[in-house]
């Protein structure tokens, strides 16, 4: 692949992504990604196919690297803290927060606030397929750490953590940043106060 392929194929993602962001899958069309993009539509069916693709990729680009920064400190805290109940919960939350934080997966946040919020059921396979053996290695290893919970009552509470994860990221919640905190300080805090709120629930 060129390095024009690149940035254009680059430059679809970004636009498409901001959009989505704004204005949802369905009230986005494909003349809106190219006008903002600055490319043609051959480039995008070049690149992508469809639209339902360009919306699968959008997800890839953010998900593959949160996916791969979560597994790592997984293994990290089964390996240094076996047992351990809020390591897990951390290696869960902290990468999806941090991504939050992040100037380029900022918009990102609001697209998988629409995602919740729009019936995509394309996606959601689409999301199942490709990273929902992320969540079953969390939840074996949660398991190992509530061995009288079921596995349909701990599916449940990592539902609702999920929720409030989006919740967090998206940064709807009554406490804003204090003056004189930095932006990481409030995500960290953010993370820590989660992750006992988590722990909590799935020792209930």
């Amino acid at each position: 692949m060129t390095v024009h392929q690149f940035s254009t194929k680059d430059r679809i993602l970004g636009a498409a992504e901001e959009l989505f962001a704004l204005h949802g899958f369905s009230g986005t069309s494909l003349r809106q990604v190219t006008t903002r993009a600055d490319v043609n539509i051959a480039a995008v069916n070049y690149h992508f196919g469809s639209k339902d693709n360009l919306v699968n990729e959008v997800f890839r680009r953010r998900m593959d690297v949160m996916s791969g920064h979560r597994l790592e400190r997984l293994g990290q805290a089964l390996a240094t803290q076996p047992g351990a109940l809020e390591p897990i919960l951390a290696a869960f939350v902290e990468p999806a927060l941090d991504m939050a934080q992040d100037r380029h997966g900022g918009a990102f946040i609001h697209v998988i606030v629409r995602a919740y919020a729009e019936k995509n059921d394309g996606l959601r396979k689409f999301l199942s397929d490709q990273y929902g053996h992320v969540q079953r290695d969390f939840a074996k290893a949660l398991a190992g750490c509530l061995p009288d919970l079921t596995k349909e009552a701990l599916y449940w509470r990592l539902d609702f953590l999920g929720g409030a994860l989006t919740y967090a990221m998206a940064d709807f919640g009554l406490i804003k940043r204090p003056p004189g905190v930095s932006e990481a300080q409030h995500r960290q805090r953010a993370a820590q106060e989660l992750i006992r709120f988590a722990a909590a629930g799935l020792k209930a």
